[in-house]
């Protein structure tokens, strides 16, 4: 007689092969959303490490007032890079799959444009910013540095648009290759310059992200020609369709533009209100912290352009993306608390000295963090825009005021404080909304419609994207 656990293979002394099968069945449902946001932390893993060792050896190697110039002028860089962009790249972000046969010829108008944009931004920052702060005289020193930091700026927008139109193409892995390889020649870039010249300047640093920026784009260019050969026809811009599409990237751009600008105004805050010294303690800090918070920020775009056009996942997709956010920040609070001297002397004993407390307090900006990117996610699935915008604008406020007045009263660290204090209290506001749209405070809905915050599945389909708020 045979015994009952060989003849049943999935009983209950065997569970294994059942538990595999729906552990393969999870992976297959969640496998869009789990490959792309997997590319996006490849990338976020793989620059981080390299940035890492890039801002180590500028630290190590160079003094404190070009480092902190450095990272004013990057921060400023991507600031101005982020207005060009003018929300083509969330547009493209959501609207390439529906729009199939067309994504080329989308993709460079959008690129040209906020090329364009970009350098005259760039341009005109590069001139104005003497009279701001003595600390950038140096862009405004020769045509030459001014010619710097426009390309910058202009290449910058391409990127961010670049990239968001290859998530939105679900081609993450081919973004994860580029800012890797970006990073690699940034870093090289970096090591013979410090290496090779006999004088290194903060203008100096920020030439190597700009090199980095050409030779990438050089290579994926290079990677679209011999994959798909050259039809002139099909990259032509569509200004038409960007036209058209023109009002619901604004809106975009208004809510992208007040969630990015106070944390990259930050850094030329800490540089005119204290000095580029303290920046660069600030900064290297700034950057160790927001390790998760880049975790957090790829799910939550995987998210927004998975369910964009279904709707009806979002609340599955959300109880995913929460888990995963919440597991990353807390492995990563607890080795930035655990070891923050050890961390910070890696770059220099005066980093540890000076922004161990910064560093500290900065590591658990990671959970209010989570809840801000799903509550922004949610407000573009849902076609809430508009509302997320006034909302975002008033919390940038609040984040850009406690940062000051922390720093007017404790330097850089009662700085950091002042920041972390601003993003609880927007996380304490926005809870609501993403628990609500998570299905993790209210009842399931109805079999065959889920409703969101005032409208339902139904709706979402009539309105299948956030652009048509």
């Amino acid at each position: 007689m045979k015994s009952p656990i060989l003849s049943d293979p999935v009983g209950p002394g065997n569970k294994r092969p059942h538990l595999l099968k729906n552990a393969f069945q999870w992976v297959q449902i969640n496998s869009v959303i789990l490959v792309n946001a997997g590319s996006l932390m490849g990338t976020t893993v793989i620059t981080a490490m390299l940035g890492f060792i890039y801002w180590w050896l500028a630290a190590r190697q160079l003094p404190p007032e070009a480092v902190g110039l450095a990272s004013a002028a990057i921060s400023a860089m991507t600031l101005l890079g982020t207005f060009a962009i003018l929300g083509l790249g969330t547009l493209l972000l959501g609207e390439l799959s529906q729009r199939r046969g067309k994504e080329a010829s989308l993709i460079s108008a959008a690129l040209i444009l906020v090329g364009g944009v970009g350098g005259l931004l760039g341009l005109a920052f590069a001139v104005a910013a003497p009279h701001i702060s003595i600390s950038f005289q140096i862009l405004a020193a020769s045509i030459e540095n001014s010619a710097l930091f426009t390309l910058g700026v202009s290449l910058t927008a391409i990127t961010l648009v670049l990239d968001q139109a290859l998530i939105g193409l679900f081609r993450g892995e081919l973004q994860l290759w580029r800012n890797t390889l970006f990073a690699v020649v940034k870093l090289a870039a970096l090591a013979i310059a410090i290496f090779w010249l006999a004088h290194v300047t903060g203008l100096t640093i920020y030439a190597t992200w700009v090199v980095g920026e050409i030779c990438s784009l050089a290579a994926l260019a290079g990677y679209a020609l011999v994959k798909k050969g050259w039809a002139g026809r099909n990259y032509l811009p569509q200004w038409g369709l960007v036209r058209k599409l023109g009002l619901p990237a604004l809106k975009h751009h208004i809510l992208n533009l007040t969630l990015d600008a106070p944390s990259l105004i930050l850094p030329v805050l800490v540089t005119v209100l204290l000095s580029a010294t303290v920046n660069a303690w600030f900064y290297v800090s700034w950057n160790i912290s927001s390790l998760a918070n880049i975790f957090s920020s790829a799910l939550t775009t995987t998210l927004y352009a998975v369910s964009s056009a279904q709707p009806s996942t979002l609340a599955h997709k959300m109880r995913l993306t929460l888990s995963l956010a919440f597991v990353v920040s807390v492995l990563a609070s607890a080795v930035l608390l655990l070891g923050t001297r050890q961390v910070l002397d890696l770059f220099g004993h005066s980093y540890a000295e000076q922004a161990a407390w910064s560093l500290r307090i900065l590591s658990l900006e990671s959970f209010p963090f989570i809840i801000k990117n799903h509550y922004i996610a949610v407000s573009r699935i849902q076609g809430r825009v508009t509302h997320a915008a006034q909302l975002t604008i008033i919390t940038g406020m609040l984040e850009l005021g406690g940062s000051t007045l922390g720093a007017l009263l404790g330097g850089v660290t009662g700085l950091s404080f002042g920041w972390f204090c601003a993003m609880c209290i927007e996380a304490l506001f926005m809870s609501r909304t993403v628990f609500k749209a998570a299905q993790l405070t209210a009842p399931p809905s109805t079999p065959g419609t889920s409703h969101f915050e005032g409208f339902s599945v139904g709706e979402g389909r009539r309105n299948r994207t956030c652009l048509d708020d």
